[in-house]
């Protein structure tokens, strides 16, 4: 049993870039420059922008599951140079592998089955344990200090 983490899509975030801060704000997003290492993972790319680098920080639905309890959303970076990742079967990107994680695994239902906290270099070895149970459809990573959605696991 494998996986695949999932990076949001580009296409429902590149119209923003194209606001001017105004219009941004009116819609609860932020055009930001990452002013550190490691300090702005982009859900897109699946990497930390590089200090200077120009984001998007907006709201984004990561359990669209209307009569699910669990049903959450939460801000986002998009960097404006992004292009969608494609991990591998198996493959944790470095951007996940260097932070402490909360991992949440739901059911067929969108129900939470289990939860964990997983240092990220061990996160591969947490999802095959969890993808080992037929009724694990999915598994959201969120950062473990700030809760933020990072990315989602399904079986490859």
């Amino acid at each position: 049993m494998t996986f695949r983490i999932l990076p949001l899509p580009l296409s429902p975030f590149l119209p923003l870039f194209a606001l001017d801060d105004d219009a941004l704000t009116a819609l609860g997003a932020r055009r930001m420059i990452a002013d550190a290492p490691n300090s702005a993972p982009c859900r897109v790319s699946l990497t930390d922008a590089a200090p200077g680098e120009t984001l998007i920080l907006a709201g984004h639905r990561h359990l669209d599951a209307p009569h699910s309890p669990y049903r959450g959303e939460g801000p986002v970076f998009v960097r404006e140079a992004a292009v969608e990742a494609s991990p591998g079967p198996g493959e944790v990107p470095d951007m996940l592998a260097r932070r402490l994680l909360s991992a949440r695994a739901y059911d067929a239902a969108d129900m939470m089955t289990d939860a964990d906290v997983v240092e990220g270099n061990d996160l591969a070895a947490r999802l095959e344990d969890w993808f080992a149970d037929p009724a694990v459809v999915r598994i959201q990573i969120h950062t473990a200090r700030r809760g933020c959605f990072m990315a989602e696991a399904r079986r490859a």
